[in-house]
């Protein structure tokens, strides 16, 4: 009995110095530093997942990525290690016996094979070029990938002759589809000088090309349930802006000859197989090459015949992505406005059915082999991204992981959605992110962050961040608010149609409406009121920047300043010819109402400005255009480029810098703070 009552005692005492624990505010680092979870994968016989989790590598200034375990719904734990690269894309053998999964072990990225019960990964490829992609076959005997075709030799041999030159949208390599047969029994195998000696044998283990002298890039694959065919996306060449023209094709395993199946004159996307093999479901933009950056995609299955060709989800006002059709019907994803459920598909009525609640977001999904078990991803308001085992239908969710422990004992954001209407009286809605100690009778700075896309969306999150230390202003006292402008995802596709030739202007009434909506209602102090984002969410900044007064500092990510400066540099043109409707030759006005640079001479506002060097989405040219026009009209401005960059900032070092060049920006315009960045 005593020692019942001390161990009572302890374990009060043990939740009392828990609870009692001040919470604090993470530094930049550690919000830098937190763990995601991704991509998780169920074996066939639903017991066990695969998945990956990040981490940040300080010292090698990269973020890594390896794959975890849990067996039979236990506690996860790290299955590879690359202490120089990352493992990704797990993927069980049919059998379940089997992980096969890339990583570069010096030699470029390859497959690598391991035993599903552990031990040293053997592997599977040693090609020239990195394998990009891969599927195993249905009865686990072989294994489909791409890579890039060898055109090495050729260009060795130019460049031996005429130097150095590039010729644009002619550089390029098409990715192939080759096969490999999966033999276990000769995995890390010592081989004999005789069996080396063995061209037969020798032959057998190397992956063969399944289509040699194609015009054309593959970018995507699936093998048939039956495992007689591969259906394959393509397009003319791996050129981004040549997906416009993607189509499908089928390849007949037995007879080696491919034929084509669909084939619109805008995008086809290959989604799935049906499980008999008889059909195939595909997205669609149809013959739409003039506006489908922002309307829905189609959805249709059609007969490998090329027959009976149905539209389905004809009824849903959003695109579904993530698509699998198994015994249970076909399943994916879609935004919700900020919410992202888990879908059903009626494969016969097209009729569509949402499944989840909880979580509010759902990222990722993989079903067992007999669909009747599954794992899902996903995240609520105040939640990191956890991973959850269920039976289909649907049973109450068991938990996997804890990642969010990561954060409890931190000061995080608490968000809500709230709406507002714009000028032209589409309403907006947007996430209001407060502090934990939030003072309703308290009037708080405003920072804005805009989200890029425009087709992004900007949800509830703890620890939103990227290169925006939004959790430590946050604690330092500010609101922020994420708006959700014309053009977002998850509002239909009218809403993402509203900024159509209106880019900018549209954008910019949605962002200035909701900071006079908090005006109104009394919570920030509308003196103190700053502005930032990036890509899209830079431009919107941008335009901001010459086109209003009301904001004490704004910050440009990566955004476009001329809308005609963008079009001649960037790797995605039909872009702002689908916005804008028209080219720089064609209409000349729509460019100049919706370029930042138009109004340099209004501009008030100190900018900071921030692009990676190498960007090709949105090209440096736009940043220094804007840098140089706002020192010419005499307004503060500050031009940061990260080296080595291009539209993102991938090492965590480089992130970090950025994340203290905004806060020392911010601080001394919105509090008025001399900020020394740390050396």
């Amino acid at each position: 009995m005593v020692k019942s009552r001390t161990l009572v005692a302890i374990l009060i005492l043990a939740h009392t110095s828990l609870s009692s624990q001040e919470k604090r505010d993470p530094s930049f680092e550690e919000i830098i530093s937190i763990r995601g979870i991704n991509n998780p994968r169920i074996s066939p016989d639903g017991n066990n997942i695969l998945f990956q989790q990040g981490s940040t590598d300080w010292e090698n200034n990269r973020f890594d990525t390896e794959i975890w375990m849990s067996r039979g719904g236990g506690t996860p734990f790290q299955l590879t290690n690359n202490p120089d690269k990352s493992s990704s894309n797990p993927r069980w053998s049919p059998d379940g016996n089997w992980i096969a999964y890339l990583s570069d072990r010096g030699s470029k990225t390859q497959i690598q094979i391991m035993r599903t019960n552990g031990g040293e990964p053997f592997e599977l490829t040693n090609t020239k070029d990195g394998v990009s992609n891969f599927r195993w076959s249905p009865d686990g005997s072989q294994i489909a990938f791409t890579q890039s075709e060898d055109r090495s030799k050729v260009k060795k041999a130019r460049e031996d002759k005429y130097g150095a030159f590039s010729v644009e949208d002619n550089e390029y390599s098409l990715r192939q589809l080759w096969l490999i047969d999966f033999k276990p029994e000769l995995l890390g195998r010592n081989w004999t000088p005789q069996e080396k000696d063995d061209s037969l044998l020798m032959a057998s283990l190397k992956p063969k090309l399944l289509m040699d002298s194609v015009d054309f890039s593959i970018n995507s694959f699936e093998w048939s349930p039956d495992g007689k065919m591969i259906a394959f996306g393509h397009q003319p060449d791996p050129i981004l802006i040549s997906f416009m023209k993607s189509d499908i094709s089928i390849y007949d395993i037995e007879k080696g000859e491919y034929r084509s199946l669909v084939s619109n004159r805008s995008v086809d996307g290959l989604e799935a197989w049906s499980p008999d093999s008889k059909s195939i479901l595909y997205s669609t933009n149809l013959d739409d090459s003039i506006s489908n950056f922002y309307k829905n995609d189609k959805l249709y299955r059609i007969n490998i015949n090329g027959k009976s060709n149905t539209q389905l989800a004809a009824n849903f006002d959003e695109n579904i992505g993530q698509l699998t059709w198994n015994e249970k019907g076909i399943f994916g994803i879609a935004w919700q406005k900020t919410l992202r459920p888990f879908v059903r598909i009626d494969p016969k009525s097209g009729e569509v059915e949402t499944l989840t609640v909880r979580p509010y977001r759902i990222f990722n999904y993989s079903f067992s082999k007999d669909a009747s078990k599954l794992v899902l991803r996903g995240a609520d308001d105040e939640t990191l991204s956890e991973l959850f085992m269920t039976d289909y239908p649907l049973t109450p969710l068991k938990q996997l992981t804890k990642s969010s422990d990561q954060i409890n004992l931190w000061k995080t954001a608490k968000s809500e959605v709230i709406s507002w209407p714009s000028e032209d009286g589409a309403m907006i809605e947007g996430v209001l992110h407060k502090p934990e100690d939030y003072d309703p009778n308290r009037k708080y700075p405003l920072l804005v962050v805009i989200h890029g896309g425009p087709t992004g969306i900007s949800t509830p999150a703890p620890t939103p961040a990227y290169v925006y230390p939004m959790v430590q202003w946050l604690n330092k006292g500010a609101l922020i608010l994420r708006p959700n402008y014309r053009g977002s995802a998850g509002y239909g596709e009218a809403f993402r149609s509203l900024n159509v030739e209106n880019l900018g202007v549209g954008d910019a009434w949605d962002v200035l409406s909701g900071v006079k909506y908090l005006e109104d209602e009394g919570i920030i102090d509308g003196e103190k009121v700053g502005s930032m984002g990036w890509s899209q969410g830079g431009y919107i900044s941008a335009f901001l920047t010459t086109n209003s007064g009301k904001f004490k500092a704004i910050s440009v990510g990566a955004g476009i300043s001329n809308w005609m400066t963008y079009y001649v540099n960037t790797d995605i043109h039909p872009f702002t010819r689908q916005y804008l409707k028209a080219t720089p030759w064609s209409d000349k006005e729509i460019y100049e109402k919706t370029s930042p640079m138009t109004n340099i001479n209004n501009a008030s506002t100190p900018t900071l400005i921030q692009h990676g060097e190498f960007d090709r989405r949105v090209p440096t040219p736009n940043g220094y255009e804007l840098f140089q026009g706002l020192q010419d009209v005499g307004v503060e401005t500050k031009l940061i480029i990260y080296k080595g960059f291009g539209h993102g900032i991938t090492k965590p070092k480089e992130r970090l810098a950025a994340m203290w060049h905004n806060w020392q920006w911010f601080g001394k315009y919105i509090w008025d703070e001399e900020i020394e960045i740390p050396e």
